[in-house]
């Protein structure tokens, strides 16, 4: 076979084929290319939409079991309107049936603010209008059988804060008069007592009935003066002005409530109304308002499953941490375990474990009447008292715990039978930390927010069991602090401690422990140990770890289980801070 020079190769046919070849090769890799580049698009794009999708379909499912459950009425506190919309009703009519069918007409209930008082009052009213029609489904439909209507005037306080003696006055006017309006009635009284009594006699001889009366928040324009004598005096008397024709009414009335956060006596308010019956720690009462455990079980299991998968724990643990949070409250000695209603409403829907009390609003009176009794936040709970020293009018308290117990800052944790004494401590956590931040201001600084950011700092540090952290962060906060007339004082350091440990809240914080060998400062129990502290004024260190060994204080916490670390700390009055501090495990 003959080969042809390779000059002659190059401009031969064959060699221009083989470009076709390879150019032809080349595009058909460049396409496959350019397809599988748009199946790489075509699949992201699927896959993203698909993921939309899912998205979509989850959103969608989440709304369907939103819409599946009631809604909560949160900011509804309406019986009609709640029933109306179908919203989620824990029913507490056989109470309202059970009270309006026993001996007496004139009852009164204390509860703190936000336990549903007001609902209450709500759903009295439309039983007694005789609307059957809302208590389907209720045990009321059940209880009641002849569902008599009866004229009710229903009065609230609570715009009536804030006010001086003739704004007062003229709110209670104004108040009698949207009642008198409702029955076609014109009165030009200027005085409420006459007016309020016209107002009753006439509803009873226009309608044939006896009038029920109902009185919420009776007590809201004497909160905030709660702490000032002849303010509230002036006050006072005003509201007994207003009250009291319900005695002399008696023959045209069927049924009078009251309802309020605090216990006036019935002779400072009520002027000779002595007949009242108050059911505030009446144990077949005990659960009126709140909810129980038991309802929220029974109730409110899928929302209690939804709040476990967004905070990623399981269903118990949940239940755990809504006791822990928002549980522990007692009003009688054989009281259920109840939930605070609007912080467990307002978790359940935000699913979030917030201090949802708390941010409605802290009491100004509270801290007013704190201060004036200088009360000290270490001996606020726990305390052992007879209910004559807390469930007592709140003008004549020698103390500031009947004012704690019916605003709910304390509850009922125990009852001894026997020498008939209850136990009061914080009901939970929500409040403990709550009230804790309320008493920073007047106890340790303005400025709350440094306080509870060096209690965070001060919580990570013992988590990770460094106590030296800790006290360098003390040490450090404490030059902070403004100088106050108190530094010389060793129990000032102890109370501003106390405050910045108490905000540390998965924690046990407490003081003045009794030992055999005599009483420890400070305790601060946390998930994996137990930390000992004593401190000195003008002193040194030393001397306080000396006095935590030589009275042994170890051996009384001994069987605690956890590592126990002892802190000595010296405090120097000049300078308002630590002085230095010795630390032995």
């Amino acid at each position: 076979m003959t080969i042809a020079p390779v000059s002659a190769r190059r401009g031969s046919e064959p060699i221009a084929g083989a470009k076709v070849i390879i150019s032809s090769e080349l595009t058909k890799k460049s396409q496959q290319k350019v397809s599988f580049d748009r199946k790489r698009e075509d699949f992201g794009s699927i896959f993203w939409q698909e993921r939309r999708n899912i998205v979509f379909l989850q959103k969608e499912l989440q709304y369907k079991k939103t819409m599946a459950r009631k809604l909560y009425p949160l900011g509804i506190q309406t019986f009609s309107e709640i029933r109306k919309n179908d919203n989620l009703y824990i029913d507490k009519t056989e109470y309202i049936y059970r009270m309006a069918n026993t001996d007496g007409k004139y009852f009164f209930l204390s509860r703190p603010r936000r336990f549903g008082k007001s609902l209450l009052i709500s759903t009295m009213q439309s039983y007694f209008e005789g609307r059957k029609d809302l208590f389907k489904g209720l045990a009321m439909e059940k209880l009641e059988k002849e569902w008599v209507e009866h004229p009710v005037l229903h009065f609230t306080m609570a715009s009536g804060k804030h006010m001086e003696k003739e704004q007062l006055e003229r709110y209670l006017l104004y108040i009698l008069k949207e009642n008198e309006d409702r029955f076609g009635i014109e009165n030009d009284s200027i005085d409420p007592n006459i007016r309020l009594s016209s107002l009753i006699k006439t509803v009873n001889k226009k309608t044939g009935k006896q009038v029920v009366v109902l009185i919420d928040e009776y007590d809201a324009p004497l909160l905030d003066v709660v702490h000032k004598d002849e303010e509230l005096e002036v006050l006072r008397n005003v509201m007994r002005n207003f009250y009291s024709p319900l005695k002399d009414s008696e023959p045209y009335l069927r049924f009078v409530f009251l309802t309020g956060i605090t216990k006036f006596s019935q002779l400072s308010i009520f002027s000779e109304l002595n007949n009242i019956t108050n059911i505030s720690m009446q144990n077949d009462y005990a659960a009126i308002c709140g909810i129980t455990k038991e309802e929220m079980l029974s109730q409110m299991q899928p929302d209690i499953e939804e709040l476990a998968q967004a905070q990623e724990m399981t269903k118990e643990e949940a239940i755990e941490e809504l006791v822990r949070h928002y549980d522990g409250y007692h009003f009688t000695s054989e009281s259920p375990d109840i939930f605070n209603p609007f912080s467990l409403l307002h978790c359940l829907s935000e699913k979030e474990f917030n201090s949802y009390w708390f941010a409605s609003g802290t009491p100004t009176y509270l801290i007013n009447m704190l201060r004036k009794f200088e009360v000290l936040p270490t001996e606020i709970a726990p305390v052992e008292a007879s209910s004559s020293e807390f469930d007592a009018p709140t003008e004549d308290m020698p103390t500031i715990i009947p004012l704690l117990y019916q605003s709910g800052y304390v509850t009922i944790k125990g009852y001894n039978k026997a020498y008939k004494y209850y136990t009061l401590d914080i009901p939970n956590n929500e409040v403990r930390v709550g009230l804790t931040k309320a008493l920073i201001p007047a106890y340790v600084t303005r400025n709350t927010l440094i306080t509870t950011n060096t209690a965070r700092r001060i919580a990570q540090a013992l988590d990770k069991q460094d106590m030296e952290e800790a006290m360098q962060l003390l040490k450090t906060f404490l030059g902070t602090v403004p100088y106050c007339d108190n530094t010389h004082y060793e129990g000032h350091y102890q109370q501003v401690l106390f405050i910045i440990f108490s905000l540390l809240t998965d924690y046990m914080v407490d003081v003045e422990i009794h030992t055999p060998n005599g009483r420890v400062d400070m305790v601060i129990l946390t998930r994996t140990d137990l930390f000992v502290l004593e401190f000195k004024l003008d002193k040194d260190a030393k001397t306080a770890m000396s006095q935590i060994n030589l009275k042994d204080y170890r051996q009384r916490f001994a069987l605690c289980g956890k590592p126990i670390t002892k802190v000595g700390i010296n405090f120097d009055s000049d300078q308002g801070n630590i002085e230095d501090w010795v630390i032995e495990k």
